[in-house]
């Protein structure tokens, strides 16, 4: 019996045009949110809308702390990968709140 992955990727696809409000990132005193935090945030995010984890997100630094700030990130699964972008929308009382959205085709 073969039991083949579903790709991850394909499905991201489809739902590119979603954009996602991520709120409660606190950061500390170097006024950035680490990598660590945004991959997480953006895996539990994208899990929970597709149903599957992916394999693995990776962002390629520590996000400023500051409105307006932006990088991109990549996400991997079944050997294919996409970029997800993520752009700061606010900072208060040491919250930041960020939208993720996932580019509108596969690398």
């Amino acid at each position: 019996m073969l039991n083949r992955r579903r790709t991850l990727a394909r499905p991201l696809v489809l739902a590119a045009a979603a954009t996602f409000a991520l709120a409660g990132c606190g950061f500390l005193g170097g006024g950035s949110i680490p990598a660590e935090d945004i991959e997480t945030q953006i895996n539990d995010q994208l899990t929970e809308m597709v149903g599957q984890e992916p394999e693995d997100v990776t962002c390629p630094e520590d996000l400023p702390a500051e409105e307006g700030a932006e990088m991109t990130c990549v996400l991997s699964d079944g050997g294919e990968t996409i970029d997800v972008f993520v752009a700061v929308t606010s900072v208060e009382d040491g919250e930041v709140n960020f939208d993720i959205e996932v580019a509108d085709e596969i690398n």
